[in-house]
């Protein structure tokens, strides 16, 4: 694996003797990061005796997101000397089952024990994990049922991680008391337990266990126990990770908008944040291939719409808002983030750069597509919009109402500053410092906009700005998908459906 320019040796497989089409069961455990390009080499040996005396059969070059979005990853091998032999290697990916399940569980009890003089006992339950330490953790104490030895708890949530730390097999202590307004509230009884006997309630079937106090059975000959613990229900709620969706079959959908506004300078000036060095890209194209080297690995075509605003295009030279950085109107696709660069830099001597800076439109474009997705009902295209310009925005209340209706669809913003502008105002977009609200008042239905000035990671790397501008991205994914209720699921075929018309 590739870090800070050096390749670093991970793991290795086992060998297998004697086979020209192995199949290794080792499995290389990594930790994936959405927000970064994480560069893997797979080098093949043959071995005969020491690896100092292996052959080296060739490698293969890849990046994790890659083999994640395609799920099974097959590359031929490069031999030593750089050329393309007839082997070919294969490459799986399946997420490690995590801890992020919550369980719904819902308790009742009978004929506990009677604690109080005057009137019944008013029990609650208490469910307490025992740690690798030996010591207790409580999870979860229910509400208390007044006057009642046949309580019903209301049911509740937790997670799996905290229940049981994911050991199924974890015992759990679960201990019943009489509350009592002093504080000092009576024992009744308690059980042992593991969520691997809570499940047996997930089919609708009831799950018991006797209440015991200890004393009581050293001390009565014929104490049976001290009340009956029944769990009613056990649903297990499935929280699907980003990885969830991305192998099953979601696609990012990458677009570019550029500000070709005249605060941008002459692009034949040197001083202009449009000019084109033969030796140092400028920062929007530091920007864009940034962003734009990490989302293509999760778009099967590798066709990018590119959008351009502020400027006079041809034939006639009016003002656009929204036109095509290849001027194809009817498909603005560039193949790759190199042909987004190509027709950036190609297009640079036909404008006339002018302006205002109005961002709605882009807006309103990239959210005509997503709002088409609404219609499938499959977690299948989800869209994110880069927005690259060099100045306060000139129609902020627009744009306010855009993002606000973008928020219910399959979409995400990004803002990169360009320059040394005063981005004061844009920073009500992000909606960190508050929730972003529509000139009518209606607040956005989800956070979808990221905001960085790129003089902020003038001094550092690519990839900080893109790890910065594309870490809320898998969250936002996940958060759409949970609040439309849609579920991950594994198409036969991915294909592009964009229809970015006119």
């Amino acid at each position: 694996m590739k870090s800070h320019g050096q390749w670093m040796e991970v793991d290795r497989t086992e060998v297998i003797r004697s086979s020209v089409n192995p199949t290794y069961s080792k499995v290389f455990t990594l930790d994936f990061y959405f927000e970064e390009v994480q560069r893997l080499r797979l080098e093949l040996y043959d071995i005969n005796g020491s690896l100092k005396e292996a052959d080296f059969l060739g490698s293969v070059e890849c990046t994790l997101g890659q083999i994640i979005s395609q799920r099974k990853l097959c590359k031929a091998l490069l031999r030593p000397g750089g050329t393309v032999g007839k082997t070919i290697i294969t490459i799986s990916a399946e997420e490690l089952t995590g801890n992020d399940d919550y369980i719904e569980l819902s308790f009742s009890a009978r004929k506990l024990d009677d604690k109080d003089f005057f009137s019944k006992s008013d029990p609650f339950l208490e469910i307490y994990r025992l740690n690798d330490d030996a010591t207790m953790q409580l999870v979860y104490r229910t509400e208390t049922v007044m006057n009642n030895l046949n309580p019903v708890w209301k049911t509740f949530k937790v997670s799996l991680n905290s229940l049981c730390s994911g050991d199924h097999e974890r015992k759990l202590q679960c201990t019943v008391w009489d509350w009592d307004s002093n504080g000092k509230h009576d024992y009744i009884g308690e059980f042992e337990a593991t969520f691997n006997e809570m499940r047996g309630a997930i089919d609708g079937r009831q799950v018991q266990w006797p209440c015991l106090n200890p004393k009581y059975t050293v001390k009565k000959k014929n104490y049976k126990n001290s009340g009956i613990v029944i769990l009613n229900q056990c649903k297990i709620i499935k929280m699907h990770s980003f990885l969830d969706y991305i192998m099953g079959g979601c696609q990012i959908q990458f677009t570019v908008a550029i500000d070709f506004t005249a605060s941008n300078g002459d692009p034949r000036n040197s001083c202009s944040l449009h000019y084109i060095h033969p030796y140092q890209p400028n920062e929007y194209l530091k920007a864009l291939v940034a962003v734009g080297e990490i989302c293509q690995d999760y778009d099967s075509d590798k066709m990018f719409p590119a959008f351009g605003f502020g400027a006079q295009i041809p034939p006639d030279y009016k003002v656009s808002h929204d036109f095509a950085v290849n001027f194809n109107k009817e498909n603005p696709e560039c193949a790759g983030i190199q042909g987004v660069v190509e027709a950036y830099q190609a297009c640079l001597p036909k404008l006339q750069l002018y302006g205002p800076t109005n961002i709605a439109p882009i807006i309103q474009k990239v959210a005509n597509s997503a709002s088409q997705e609404l219609h499938t009902k499959e977690a299948m295209q989800y869209f994110i919009l880069l927005i690259l310009t060099d100045g306060v925005i000139t129609d902020m209340a627009d744009t306010r109402e855009a993002i606000v209706q973008a928020s219910h669809l399959p979409m995400s913003v990004i803002i990169v500053g360009i320059g040394n502008a005063d981005f004061g105002d844009m920073q009500m977009l992000d909606g960190d410092d508050g929730i972003l609200r529509s000139p009518k008042g209606e607040p956005v239905f989800r956070d979808i906009v990221q905001f960085v000035p790129f003089r902020n990671f003038k001094h550092a790397s690519p990839a900080a700005l893109a790890k910065s501008v594309l870490a809320e991205v898998p969250n936002q994914v996940v958060d759409y998908y949970n609040s439309k209720g849609i579920k991950p699921k594994v198409p036969s075929h991915f294909q592009s459906s964009r229809p970015f018309g006119p």
